[in-house]
């Protein structure tokens, strides 16, 4: 029996998801440029744009190619109409809040910054909030359609709020940012723990060909876990994977000591906070690191035994500062695995963030009932 056909109402679905796209990647091009690009016909392409002006979705740039005197006819340039909308990213850190909003282009068109004071408590987080994301999608007159939010905190994996667990070192109470956003977006706020979202960014920056098994260690002001296997974050029944803050470890004396406490003992917290003091472990002395390492081992000892990835990778604003002590501990435990520094260095969750706010809004516009 011969296969079934598509049929013709899915041949053009999959043809205009190719325009779109063929647009998202050049900007603007030719009906001609579009037949080139796709491998499609010249009034197939010119059916599409068609459909796709009348969808609000594909307009004249009123650009046009040189033409005549043996140039051909001149050709008009199409782009993804404006009304295709933006999408905004958030990020929530001890430091302040970063929004931005991007185009479907993957450019940013607008961005606002928030300071937190250290400790920042919830009433002023929440604020800091509200502000940017108000001060981003302001004006503009292209709609919001996606949002996607990083939060240095546990999140709710049903409902998008945020977790206080005990000793955070990050006070934002029950902060519900799908609250605050969706007054401002008419589709989705996608909200994920900060982790998470800069161990996507290290997947995708080693691409497929690396390997798909891995945990992502952050080291910085507060202590997460990542855990990705076959190339997705595993976040758990209620999100909570990787909260690694509470696993027993080894202390000093060979003690053995929750990892946040750890921190207490050797004099490297900020004052009045269990957030750990980054300029004390990176200005500490040899004895001390060893401390450090030999714990971090511990802790990943304990990942390995749960998760089985196939290595570590190591991050946040200490963690490359102890890397050698980390490897040489971890060479020492039962089941030893390979431990690598992460290779996006600057703004590894807003970059994880920002490409995950790109995704959505693509997905959004080339959805066939866009």
């Amino acid at each position: 029996m011969e296969p079934a056909k598509p049929s013709l109402a899915l041949v053009r679905e999959a043809t205009d998801d190719h325009v779109l796209r063929a647009l998202m990647r050049h900007r603007r091009l030719t009906r001609a440029e579009l037949a080139t690009e796709i491998g499609i016909s010249k009034p197939t392409a010119g059916e599409s744009v068609r459909r796709l002006a009348e969808r609000g979705l594909v307009a004249d740039t009123g650009e046009r190619t040189p033409g005549g005197r043996g140039r051909g006819r001149v050709g008009t340039y199409y782009s993804l109409s404006p009304s295709v909308g933006t999408a905004v990213a958030v990020t929530i850190a001890a430091e302040g809040v970063v929004a931005e909003r991007v185009d479907v282009f993957g450019d940013a068109v607008t961005r606002a910054e928030r300071h937190l004071d250290r400790p920042a408590r919830p009433a002023q987080v929440s604020a800091a909030v509200g502000a940017a994301v108000s001060a981003v999608c302001a004006g503009g007159g292209q709609p919001v359609r996606f949002a996607v939010v990083a939060a240095a905190d546990p999140v709710d994996r049903v409902s998008g709020r945020l977790v206080q667990l005990p000793d955070s070192p990050f006070l934002v109470g029950d902060l519900d940012p799908v609250a605050v956003l969706s007054p401002h977006v008419s589709g989705p706020v996608v909200v994920d723990n900060d982790v998470n979202w800069a161990a996507r960014a290290e997947r995708d920056h080693r691409g497929p060909d690396h390997p798909r098994d891995f945990a992502y260690l952050f080291l910085g002001d507060g202590l997460g876990c990542a855990v990705v296997s076959d190339g997705e974050v595993r976040r758990g029944h209620a999100g909570l994977t990787g909260e690694i803050a509470h696993v027993l470890t080894v202390g000093p004396g060979g003690r053995a000591v929750r990892f946040i406490d750890l921190f207490g003992e050797l004099g490297l917290r900020r004052a009045g906070s269990t957030a750990v003091d980054t300029e004390r472990v990176r200005a500490a002395d040899a004895a001390l690191r060893a401390t450090l390492s030999t714990a971090i081992a511990g802790v990943i000892d304990a990942v390995v035994a749960l998760a089985d990835p196939e290595r570590v990778v190591v991050g946040g604003t200490w963690g490359p500062a102890v890397l050698d002590g980390v490897r040489a501990a971890v060479a020492r435990t039962p089941r030893p695995v390979a431990v690598d520094a992460a290779t996006v260095t600057t703004a590894p969750v807003l970059t994880g963030v920002r490409a995950a706010a790109l995704d959505g809004l693509r997905a959004a516009v080339t959805a066939p009932d866009a």
